[in-house]
């Protein structure tokens, strides 16, 4: 897993009462939600640049006024993910509102050999460093060596929230292009798409679905569990731990059964269920796992998709899957 991440702060962003001097460069005022003075402000910015890989980042465009704010020396770098730029933005266009934001600059750099999507989170924080908002952007098709520029935004914040001061990045995770899971767009070659969801935890147990949806033109056939291999935050197999049926783990989750043989007609969707306690035995020879990828074989032959579940399975060495089953 990654380690904590690092924090850029901006000294004093913020901290100037409105009207005040400051000296140096000019600050925006810090962010306390979107409409905290006057009526709501239409929103002009997507939360991240949705352009194709390797365009410019997004420009706020005439319509809001941008106000860079320093950053340190050499910026922030943490796998493959700088952080460029910090800025305040204010959209224009003469509504009569107000709605204070902030704009972080980042670039994606491929060092690797193999194209990947990468999927990005970055923390706008406040003085005291808490949390005021995370923005989490995909970007698609990075090549090897190549350098991509995208922008994310502070999203709709209440008001009172607390002023943004600094922005970190909190989680970088890349999937070779070539198994990367899809949820909607364009149909694979394979003829069918496979994502992992967001799963749900509680009292140490996670739970986390396996979605295939079969977007091909023709029937496809599933019989038992998927395959599974467990990966590293360094992309590399993780060994001693193994993949048993679901209810070994718990019951009534999704993830136990009997496997079946199923047919999925084009249009029809599959799921099967990950479960896992994250209990953690102290002593010599208890090594937690954490592992936020898992490649997916949906059956004997299959391409291979790499999904992020974010395995934290403590020092159990045990990971359960269910069967496949029709969803609806």
């Amino acid at each position: 897993m990654l380690g904590t991440a690092a924090i850029l702060t901006l000294t004093g962003c913020g901290a100037e009462p409105a009207g005040s001097r400051v000296d140096g460069p000019p600050r925006a005022p810090a962010a306390t939600g979107a409409g905290s003075a006057g009526s709501p402000c239409p929103s002009r910015l997507p939360r991240h640049d949705g352009g194709p890989a390797g365009s410019p980042a997004a420009d706020p465009g005439p319509r809001a006024d941008r106000t860079p704010l320093p950053l340190p020396t050499g910026g922030l770098t943490e796998d493959g993910v700088e952080i460029t730029g910090l800025s305040g933005w204010t959209p224009g266009g003469g509504h009569g509102c107000r709605s204070d934001g902030f704009l972080a600059d980042f670039t994606v750099t491929n060092h690797g050999g193999t194209a990947k999507t990468y999927t990005v989170t970055l923390g706008f924080l406040s003085a005291s460093k808490g949390a005021v908002d995370n923005v989490e952007t995909t970007v698609l098709a990075v090549r090897p060596g190549q350098s991509v520029r995208r922008t994310v935004r502070t999203g709709e914040l209440p008001p009172g929230t607390p002023g943004v001061t600094s922005v970190s990045i909190v989680k970088v995770r890349s999937v070779p292009l070539a198994e990367a899971p899809s949820e909607s767009g364009p149909c694979p070659a394979s003829g069918v798409r496979v994502h992992a969801d967001r799963g749900d935890a509680a009292m140490g147990l996670r739970v986390v679905g396996l979605h295939l949806e079969n977007c091909g033109k023709a029937p496809y056939r599933l019989n038992g569990r998927p395959k599974l291999q467990i990966v590293d935050a360094s992309h590399e197999p993780v060994t001693g731990v193994s993949i048993v049926p679901g209810d070994r783990i718990a019951t009534g989750t999704g993830a136990d059964g009997t496997p079946r043989d199923i047919i999925l007609e084009p249009g029809e969707r599959a799921y099967a269920g990950l479960v896992w306690r994250n209990t953690t035995e102290a002593g010599d020879g208890y090594v937690p796992v954490n592992a936020p990828y898992l490649r997916v074989w949906a059956r004997p032959g299959a391409r291979p998709v790499m999904t992020t579940p974010e395995l934290d399975l403590g020092t159990t060495g045990r990971l359960g899957v269910g069967p496949w089953k029709k969803e609806g």
